[in-house]
């Protein structure tokens, strides 16, 4: 039976979106943009939610952290692409990868466990409104957040230790980062070990918090279907819909690139996904929230009259 070469991999050649080279320019400006407004909305709404005593509640300090992750998200994987699509020199080292590679799992699972979290807290304010206060604390939020830190960098250590022991039969890697489907798609043989465990330990941390988020829901569910006040059942979907929007976003694309047989991978099409995952995602989730919400549009406008104010009476001006 025939043997794939094995050689002892350093580095590894991130080949990119694209191998021709009159696309390069157009890449670098679009995901430029796209980078720089999905920092820039996600600080934003970071700033907002710490300044205005008016956010200063649960569910604003998730939100917080939730653009902290997507910033976080982005800046792991957009800059390295940035680079290397301008340039012909596109390798990384092999300590850089692995590294690079646990960071992403890591905040990216924590996306989805802030995401259950903040399904939680609607589920508590939507169902029992008068004990919300006594229940979602600044407290629970913050050890709930800590928690979830532990158990993501746990699992992405699991990920990068089992990913460290594989032989690869080369070093060209069919994406814009070092992530876990096309380093597994290197190995000399099959990892068997490595499949399995995104089928199970890799379900229970990743999903699970996204049938904690159907559960949520099918509470919230129940809880509007016996809502009499027009005005009361308004307040409740407005209030649910960015959240969903956002879970959507995120799970539709987390589903299509891990969660399936080896065998229907499909390395082309999943870094278009990616792409969508780490730039699309971050962009439009401040957008999401700060469009469809009136408390976050009027905290905007607080922060920005007070720049203003500030800006045009300095002293000595």
């Amino acid at each position: 039976m025939a043997t794939k070469n094995r050689t002892e991999v350093t580095e590894f050649v991130l080949l990119g979106l694209s191998s021709r080279p009159e696309m390069q320019q157009v890449i670098f400006g679009i995901i430029l943009a796209m980078y720089l407004v999905a920092v820039m909305g996600n600080a934003l709404l970071v700033t907002v939610a710490c300044s205005d005593p008016k956010l200063h509640t649960p569910m604003y300090f998730l939100l917080s952290q939730l653009s902290f992750i997507d910033i976080f998200l982005t800046t792991i994987t957009v800059p390295q692409m940035l680079v290397h699509t301008l340039s012909t020199n596109r390798i990384i080292s092999y300590n850089c990868c692995m590294i690079q590679l646990f960071f992403f799992m890591a905040v990216g699972s924590m996306e989805g466990h802030l995401l259950a979290a903040m399904a939680y807290d609607r589920c508590v304010a939507i169902c029992d409104p008068l004990r919300y206060s006594a229940i979602v604390s600044h407290r629970l939020c913050l050890r709930i957040t800590l928690t979830s830190w532990v158990i993501v960098s746990l699992n992405s250590l699991l990920y990068s230790v089992l990913v460290t022991h594989l032989t690869f039969c080369g070093n060209q890697v069919t994406h814009f980062f070092c992530d876990i489907t096309p380093l597994l798609q290197l190995s000399c043989t099959r990892p068997v070990v490595n499949e399995m465990l995104i089928f199970t330990e890799g379900v229970a941390v990743v999903v699970s918090p996204f049938f904690f988020i159907l559960g949520s829901y099918a509470r919230i569910g129940i809880a509007i279907a016996h809502m009499h006040s027009v005005a009361a059942l308004r307040k409740a979907l407005s209030t649910c819909s960015s959240h969903i929007l956002v879970v959507l976003l995120l799970y539709g694309s987390v589903i299509r690139m891990y969660l399936r047989p080896s065998s229907s991978y499909d390395l082309d099409q999943d870094r278009q996904v990616a792409i969508f995952y780490t730039v699309v995602t971050p962009m439009l989730n401040p957008l999401i929230y700060s469009l469809r919400n009136q408390e976050v549009k009027g905290a905007l406008r607080r922060l920005f009259r007070k720049l203003w104010i500030s800006g045009n009476f300095q002293p000595g001006s």
